[in-house]
């Protein structure tokens, strides 16, 4: 086997044994609550030492939020896989279907993790600035869908920030709905509000 094969089974082992911790991680803080639960805790739940856990993850911030590293580079990605031909704002938009995705798939964990994640000054403050992470990447993108080579403009970063925000808006709306409203229809919402008129 070639050292790149060992390394993709590694990176995809690591990864697996880093969803699962996450994952009781995240049971966990929704049973007991995010400030009653230790690292040592968390690390007992999972059957693993402290060192261990502390391997896959720094804080237990990161233990709930792992999934939003990735993220704003599946969404760039998106972006970037967009027609030609489509504006800025629209391709925007269709590329934050990446980031909703999960929603989707599990309404009733994301409406879970999202509470936890509002409730919890920490966590909240934590996931902004892993999201205020993915504007590069974004305003990169647009940059590079116009064309550019050279680094991205200020009307790119604008525009980065203000779909992340209409993502925001649209999941803090469904969240107070407890899920019952479609996040698709209000993510449309939210970015038809700052639409060009």
């Amino acid at each position: 086997m070639s050292a790149a094969g060992r390394t993709n089974t590694r990176d995809i082992a690591r990864a697996a044994v880093r969803a699962e911790l996450g994952q009781v991680a995240f049971e966990l803080f929704r049973r007991e609550g995010f400030e009653k639960v230790t690292i040592d805790d968390l690390a007992k739940a999972a059957g693993v030492s402290r060192s261990t856990f502390l391997r896959y993850f720094g804080t237990k911030e990161d233990a709930v939020l792992s999934t939003f590293d990735a993220k704003g580079e599946r969404v760039a990605d998106a972006l970037r896989a967009r027609p030609g031909g489509e504006d800025d704002w629209t391709a925007l938009r269709r590329a934050l279907d990446t980031a909703i995705e999960p929603y989707h798939q599990d309404p009733d964990d994301s409406l879970a993790m999202t509470r936890l994640v509002r409730d919890t000054p920490a966590l909240c403050a934590r996931q902004l600035e892993k999201q205020h992470g993915w504007r590069p990447a974004l305003a990169r993108a647009l940059a590079e869908r116009g064309g550019s080579t050279e680094r991205p403009a200020l009307g790119d970063w604008v525009r980065a920030a203000a779909a992340l925000d209409c993502l925001n808006a649209a999941v803090e709306h469904w969240t107070d709905s407890d899920g019952r409203l479609d996040l698709v229809t209000l993510l449309d919402d939210a970015f038809a509000a700052l639409a060009p008129r």
